[in-house]
């Protein structure tokens, strides 16, 4: 029984053909020294062959045993260390979203589990397969491992170093079958060309290759509905600004258009009629100014070609000049100005910021009676300035506020000549200098604020007095 524990030593960690040769031994040994006459190999009692011939049986059977045992075992753990690196790899591909960094991941992953070089290859517009990742030296100078590539590619099927199609490649070369196309070919060259490719190892580089496939078809669909998606939402766009500004350009246009042909068909017209139809012209060619103006803010904006020139500005300065900007249009209007004292500079471009604030005071003189103040703060914070901006209108749509910052809302009760930019454009800008913007009903009307942060040297600036007017005629510059 000692014998047979040595003989499973050596089926376990040795082999079996090892386990074969201590069995002999083991059978040889005991003859030796324990079977009478020992120190000999001669035989006294013919009874003892029976029992060497059980032991060298019973010691090859449990040798054979333990050694294909063991050999299961390692196969096992072989099995299992490649299926955890699949495991592995498919986890990696859950979060990746980009192409390239798939197939990187999938050569990194094959070449350590395989042991071998990867390259793959995707296909171009015209159906020819083109490295995209990978030693593009792998497939050498010439055009024969890119033609087994182009046959594996075409008919669906590994090709190349281990199959029965073209085994003579240097390379096996593995389709990336897609669920309705196929994406690519993986071509892999082992380090060791002496080892074959066995079965178990082509079936788990097929595997790898599906799991590549999957994610490669999967950023693929991402991209394709991501094109549908800008697609619709630029036909969205192009109907809404078609049937926005069609009726909002047309309308200015025949405005002055009827203008002058009434100034030029009728001479004889009075003094004061003539002056109301160029009132008329003028009103009718700045609208129509504006509305162009929007119109080009927000396509620099959605560019991204809105160049932010900073430099240090006072608020009170900004607002001052949006205030000028609204001339005709607040005359008689009472407007409220509030700046705090010591309001520092605020690294701005100064004309993008007037334009948020003459967009705002735009805003809500279309919404507000003309009786009522519009009201303009301007307070500093430990990090940001804030701009604020309330009339005393209808106020917002509740639960939609947000949306009016969307390109073409115009609320539930649009004014007439409101194509619905201008707030879009006021958080294009506000946002382009790292500020927020947002929109709240008050007790009665809306109030609209935007916040600009202030940088860590930014300089104070401090008031004689706070700064609150009645009426725009009476606003006092400090």
């Amino acid at each position: 029984m000692i014998y047979l524990l040595g003989v499973m030593w050596a089926a376990v960690w040795l082999g079996r053909g090892p386990a074969v040769l201590a069995s002999v031994l083991s059978v040889a040994s005991f003859d030796f020294f324990f079977v009478h006459p020992t120190l000999s190999f001669a035989v006294a009692d013919t009874e003892y062959l029976m029992t060497f011939a059980v032991m060298l049986v019973a010691a090859l059977l449990i040798g054979t045993l333990a050694a294909r045992l063991q050999a299961q075992v390692r196969a096992a753990r072989h099995d299992q260390r490649r299926s955890d690196a699949l495991s592995r790899f498919s986890g990696e591909l859950v979060a990746l979203q980009d192409r390239q960094r798939i197939l990187e991941a999938a050569i990194r992953h094959m070449e350590d589990v395989f042991e071998c070089r990867v390259v793959v290859l995707l296909p171009t517009g015209e159906g020819r397969l083109e490295v995209a990742a990978g030693d593009a030296a792998l497939l050498g100078d010439g055009a024969e491992e890119r033609g087994v590539a182009q046959f594996a590619f075409d008919s669906c099927q590994p090709a190349g170093l281990g199959t029965a199609t073209l085994p003579s490649s240097r390379c096996l070369h593995v389709p990336l079958r897609g669920s309705t196309c196929e994406l690519g070919v993986i071509a892999i060259a082992p380090v060791d060309l002496s080892r074959p490719v066995g079965r178990d190892a082509l079936r788990l580089m097929k595997a790898f290759a599906d799991h590549a496939a999957l994610a490669l078809e999967r950023d693929l669909l991402a991209e394709q509905a991501e094109r549908s998606r800008v697609q619709s939402e630029t036909e969205r766009l192009r109907s809404a600004l078609l049937s926005s500004v069609s009726h909002d350009l047309r309308t200015p246009l025949a405005a002055i258009t009827g203008a002058a042909s009434t100034l030029q068909e009728n001479q004889g017209l009075a003094p004061q009629d003539r002056q109301d139809l160029l009132k008329t012209v003028g009103d009718e060619a700045g609208r129509l100014n504006r509305l162009l103006t929007n119109l080009l803010a927000m396509t620099r904006l959605e560019s991204g070609a809105l160049d932010v020139r900073r430099s240090w500005h006072s608020m009170e300065e900004i607002v001052g000049a949006a205030l000028n900007r609204m001339g005709a249009q607040l005359e008689g209007r009472p407007v409220s100005v509030e700046i705090a004292h010591h309001v520092p500079l605020v690294s701005m471009d100064d004309v993008l910021i007037e334009q948020v604030v003459f967009n705002l005071l735009e805003n809500a003189v279309k919404h507000a009676p003309s009786a009522d103040a519009i009201e303009i703060k301007v307070r500093a914070g430990a990090e940001h300035v804030e701009v604020s901006v309330g009339d005393r209108g209808p106020g917002l749509p509740r639960g939609g506020e947000e949306r009016l910052f969307e390109k073409f809302q115009r609320g539930d009760a649009p004014p007439a000549g409101s194509v619905g930019l201008g707030l879009a454009i006021c958080r294009g800008i506000v946002q382009a200098h790292g500020g927020t913007i947002h929109a709240a009903n008050r007790g009665r009307g809306a109030l609209f604020t935007f916040r600009l942060p202030l940088g860590a040297d930014a300089p104070a600036v401090a008031l004689e007095a706070e700064v609150e007017t009645p009426a725009i005629g009476a606003r006092r510059d400090v």
